[in-house]
């Protein structure tokens, strides 16, 4: 589902992570985050309070990542599971751990399957589903 172009996107980009319960929506950047090996997007959470808060009463998600050079953009929807150990988390501990030096850390991870791709990218094939 994540094809190549997408990947390098996700891979080079600064993520947005949109959530949203009762009817009140949330969105916000996330540093700390990779693309699985099976194609799920991982976010680590360092402070992502109301997210968390919003994913525990409605597991869908949106994901938008853009190059912004030349404005190629993805919006990614699925859903997200928390985790709270494994290889994931602590991948993320150490990013953290490295980034702050022990002033914060990880306190677990976002692992989200995608079920749509949509191309934001201005164009021919904006809205266009991969």
């Amino acid at each position: 589902m994540i094809n190549e172009n997408v990947l390098k996107v996700l891979e080079k980009s600064m993520w947005d992570i949109a959530t949203c319960s009762d009817n009140k929506p949330n969105v916000v950047p996330v540093a700390f985050k990779f693309v699985t090996d099976d194609n799920k997007l991982a976010i680590g959470d360092v402070f992502l309070d109301t997210t968390l808060k919003n994913i525990n009463a409605n597991k869908n998600v949106a994901i938008s990542a853009y190059n912004a050079e030349n404005l190629e953009g993805y919006q990614i929807k699925g859903t997200a599971e928390y985790l709270t150990d494994g290889s994931i988390v602590d991948t993320f501990k150490k990013m953290v751990e490295d980034m702050f030096k022990g002033a914060a850390t990880a306190k677990g991870a976002l692992l989200i399957t995608p079920e749509k791709i949509i191309v934001t990218t201005p164009g021919a094939d904006n809205k266009k589903e991969l």
